[in-house]
This record gives C-alpha cells, sequence and structure tokens, in this order.
C-alpha cells in the first residue's frame, strides 16, 4: 500500500542513535552528516519505489557530497514479516546498488518511530545544525523510473540548505510503499 509522508516540520532536531551497518560496524546516524549537512533517508530492499529510484540516490549522495552534505540510508521493516528485508538481503542490496552511504539496520524500528517515518523511501534533509529542512521526494518517479531530465528536488533543496541552511518553503512529499512495522507506532 502506498504511503504519504506529511510535510515538512521545520527545525525539527535529528535524532541520534547507533545502529549496526552492512559493512559488519556500528555507527552513528550524526556521524555521516557532512559539514553543511545530512540526508536520512529510509528505504528497504523490496519496496517498487526504491528499487525504481536507487540509481538516483545514489547519483543525489555522491553529488550531496560535492557540497557537503551527507547521506545516511536505513531500513527498518520487519524482516520477519518480509524476509526480502532481512539484513544480509540489506548487505546484497548495498553490493549490487554500489551504496556509496552507510546502510543501516533499525530492527527494533525506534529510529523510524523517532523520525515518524511512513513509508519507503522517506527523505528527511537536516541543515548542519542538524534541524530540519526539507521532507519532500527525491523526484517525480513513482514505481516506475521517470525520464531523466526530471527535476531533482532532493539534490536542489539541499543544495539551497548546504548555501543557506535553509530548505524551500514549497515541498512536494515522497510517495513509497508503508514502513512494515511489527507493532504500528500508532497502535501504541
Amino acid at each position: 500500500m502506498a504511503a504519504t509522508p506529511p510535510v515538512c516540520e521545520f527545525g525539527w532536531p535529528a535524532v541520534d542513535a547507533r545502529l549496526p551497518g552492512v559493512d559488519g560496524l556500528t555507527h552513528s546516524i550524526f556521524d555521516q552528516a557532512g559539514p553543511k549537512g545530512l540526508v536520512v533517508t529510509f528505504i528497504c530492499n523490496h519496496c517498487p519505489y526504491v528499487k525504481a529510484v536507487i540509481a538516483r540516490i545514489v547519483r543525489d549522495a555522491i553529488d550531496l557530497k560535492d557540497h557537503g552534505v551527507g547521506f545516511v540510508a536505513i531500513s527498518a521493516n520487519d524482516a520477519e514479516a518480509y524476509p526480502q528485508d532481512s539484513f544480509d538481503n540489506m548487505k546484497r542490496f548495498a553490493s549490487q546498488n554500489a551504496l556509496p552511504f552507510r546502510y543501516l539496520y533499525d530492527e527494533d524500528q525506534s529510529v523510524a518511530n523517532a523520525y515518524g517515518a511512513v513509508c519507503t523511501p522517506d527523505f528527511f534533509g537536516f541543515n548542519k545544525d542538524m534541524k530540519l529542512q526539507y521532507r519532500g521526494r527525491l523526484d517525480a518517479s513513482r514505481k516506475e523510473i521517470g525520464p531523466g531530465d526530471l527535476r531533482r528536488d532532493l539534490y536542489e533543496a539541499m543544495v539551497m540548505v548546504a548555501l543557506f541552511g535553509k530548505g524551500p518553503s514549497e515541498q512536494q512529499p515522497s510517495m513509497g510503499c508503508s514502513i512494515k512495522w511489527k507493532v504500528s507506532p500508532y497502535q501504541v
């Protein structure tokens, strides 16, 4: 089922956590930040929305590094109910897609819950002070790969954040598969 996250809550503070990465080490989310900001994205291995744009996510992460913006991806899906999102499959996914950023596992889903993550992909763009400035889409792609000339919403917004510390006032929400919760945080 497709889900759409809420609009950006400007100034919301990022949440740090230490999570296991597909490289076999444990990493702090904040340690992935660049001097000008950080993109925290929630993805998973099986989502058709993620699969359609993973090459563009990789491209934008590489290009944003040149602007001083770091990037980290987190998978929080219930791997028991969705085995294709297991930690071993995360390792394969990272290798197959040559991810140039840390891919971390939020097994207990506490980080996804703290961020209010809704879907995969769900992008959170923070400035150098780790205050939220972007909560929107990568581009206009959906479950299919869009044309190569699509406006790069996330990239352009985060370049603006790197330059001015603030994101655009107009943002289009991301869309993707809902996070596969073990127990919905909305039922707790």
